[in-house]
């Protein structure tokens, strides 16, 4: 015994020494010791461009306050976290940042003082940007951001479950560390749109299904599982992969485009938090971008096995509804939906999106029509233009018993097959969208 703890303690404290000096470290940043220019303004020009494709407005600002100074809360599964403020402020914000110190955050996770950020900074995914558009961004928010004075607030995680040090194992076993790697075999276009969709756009953050450990289950095109659609802050974000029911098979690459350039197509229109994205975000990007990023999600294969028999229109349903119905669903969607979408379920495109053979109504979840029904869809503002169409919410009309009845009619019918909800989904979304404040929005330009 006196043996075996000659051995085991000394290694017990070289590995503890080893897991403190690594879960402490600071990591190395391409830019330590680099001194750069940041002021130049077509460097600042490109990092409001890279800002725009990273959406970082989306969570580091508020309705009503300025653009960037954080305080968005963010539910977890531990507890709220709240967004940080990221204007060069010198007391409150990033303003004694060195550019290595900005690198250090966006692709490790890690912040000036040394402390581990939450992976509900995209982190993983921006850890594939190039060292110029780091470059770029840091000289944006440097000289292209007014700072603002404003406190960060503390996240309302309880000890233990708040310390961040074992993030740092966290990171190392599922944030890649290096930036993103052309593939030669694509051609220029192909890659740009990887770069944006995998790098600055971390689209894979909300379309990508995540492990029990809370890590994106891919962060390419290399894993089947990669935008193969998600769950995520009672939304169902779809798949942007070749699914036939839940993805983008049925989309053209124009069609893609359309949608990011407008919000809409025929196939749908933008709501939830792809609507924050598409007002503040997706729609800033040149014809040149959005048109790599259609070609990219294009080349995904999907999944038939994950995605089920391939949806087909079915008319009984608009039969059924020239009668008079016992299915207590329809009677709500005849009173309250059929005007704009139609006893067909087409909807008038590209205007009021269709129902029947959509993502929402063919998946597994059925959060996404849950949320809509009850909150509404935020305003889309395309060009400046406010849209003239929008869902309403009926969160004070209908009952929940009411909302699961339509919603299940919804996913039952034209041949949808999405299965069906309980009024225990609808309280659930109900008590959770209204606690965390929800209500159509559009968050602050640049």
């Amino acid at each position: 015994m006196k043996k075996t703890l000659k051995i085991l303690l000394p290694t017990a404290v070289i590995v503890a020494a080893g897991a403190a000096w690594f879960s402490t470290r600071t990591p190395a940043s391409s830019f330590d010791g680099v001194s750069v220019d940041t002021k130049s303004p077509a460097l600042v020009q490109r990092g409001e461009y890279l800002a725009r494709a990273s959406d970082c407005v989306a969570c580091h600002s508020t309705i009503g306050a300025p653009a960037y100074v954080g305080g968005l809360k963010m539910p977890t599964p531990m507890g709220a976290i709240y967004a940080t403020n990221i204007t060069p402020d010198r007391q409150t914000g990033i303003g004694t940042y060195t550019l290595a110190d900005f690198d250090r955050a966006i692709r490790k996770g890690v912040a000036k003082d040394g402390h581990r950020l939450y992976p509900a900074m995209p982190y993983p995914s921006y850890a594939k940007l190039e060292d110029g558009d780091v470059r770029a961004l840091y000289a944006y928010f440097m000289n292209g951001v007014r700072p603002v004075r404003q406190e960060n607030r503390k996240s309302d995680i309880s000890w233990p479950l708040n310390m961040r040090w074992p993030l740092a194992f966290w990171n190392a076993a599922f944030a890649p560390g290096a930036p993103y790697m052309a593939d030669a075999l694509k051609d220029a276009q192909w890659n740009r749109g990887a770069y944006l969709v995998q790098g600055a756009g971390h689209c894979g953050a909300c379309h990508t299904p995540r492990s029990v450990t809370m890590n994106e289950r891919g962060l390419d095109g290399g894993s089947a599982t990669f935008l193969s659609g998600a769950l995520i802050d009672g939304w169902y974000a779809p798949s942007l992969r070749g699914d036939y029911n839940t993805g983008l098979a049925r989309w053209s690459e124009q069609d893609i485009y359309q949608f990011l350039k407008t919000g809409r197509n025929a196939h749908g229109v933008v709501y939830g938090s792809m609507a924050e994205a598409f007002n503040n975000s997706i729609q800033f990007l040149t014809d040149e971008d959005l048109r790599a990023i259609a070609h990219y999600l294009k080349s995904l294969p999907g999944d038939p096995a994950r995605d089920g028999a391939n949806w087909r229109y079915d008319n009984a349903t608009v039969r059924s509804l020239t009668v008079a119905s016992t299915d207590p669903g329809a009677r709500v969607y005849m009173a309250k939906c059929s005007f704009c979408h139609g006893a067909d379920g087409r909807g008038k495109a590209p205007w009021i999106p269709p129902l029947a053979g959509t993502a929402s109504s063919l998946g597994k979840e059925n959060a996404s029509t849950i949320n809509v029904t009850l909150n509404g869809s935020d305003r889309v503002v395309a060009a400046n233009v406010p849209d003239a169409y929008r869902m309403p919410a009926y969160r004070d009309q209908l009952g929940d018993r009411q909302i699961a009845d339509v919603v299940t009619f919804i996913r039952k019918s034209w041949g949808n097959h999405g299965g069906p909800a309980s009024p225990d989904d609808v309280r659930k979304l109900r008590e959770d969208t209204k606690a965390a404040g929800y209500s159509p929005k559009v968050l602050p330009a640049h």
